[in-house]
């Protein structure tokens, strides 16, 4: 399925892995004994518990095959070594000029995303207008929010 890598981190693989167990255990067997139940009912073809178990069915193996796929191509990533450019992995020292203040992002792969705790991903916007970059570059991204303009201070 996809050919391009899927950056993690240590931690990031761990939970992607744990994921998966759950999914392919846990979720598994609810999703088999709610099937169970609701073929005790009768009647499949008007049977809306049974369609709800074959759907949750059909929801749990996309997620599992979405997880093994991302597992194929992952690529891990170190994190706090020093750089001379942004790369996955990194945490930047930013200016916004907008807001007039210093921030810090850490540049991570799409799973591990989490902006409410300044982890952006490689493809979002900010991070695809901080790849590749140095300390004192600028560099603008074009975010739903409108036009962020930022300076390069460090990579941490």
């Amino acid at each position: 399925m996809a050919s391009k890598p899927t950056f993690v981190t240590e931690e990031g693989l761990q939970k992607l892995k744990d994921e998966l167990e759950y999914f392919k255990v846990t979720k598994r067997k609810e999703v088999a004994e709610a099937l169970k139940q609701a073929k005790a009912f009768g009647d499949l073809s008007e049977n809306s518990e049974y369609d709800e178990a074959k759907n949750e069915q059909a929801e749990v193996e996309r997620h599992i095959a979405e997880i093994e796929d991302i597992l194929e191509n992952v690529e891990i990533i170190q994190a706090n070594s020093k750089r001379s450019h942004v790369t996955v992995g990194a945490s930047v020292k930013v200016y916004d000029f907008e807001y007039q203040e210093e921030v810090t992002y850490t540049i991570v792969g799409s799973t591990e995303s989490d902006p409410a705790n300044m982890k952006i991903s490689d493809e979002s916007p900010i991070g695809k207008a901080l790849l590749n970059k140095k300390p004192g570059d600028e560099v603008e991204a074009e975010t739903p929010g409108g036009l962020l303009k930022m300076e390069i201070l460090e990579i941490l």
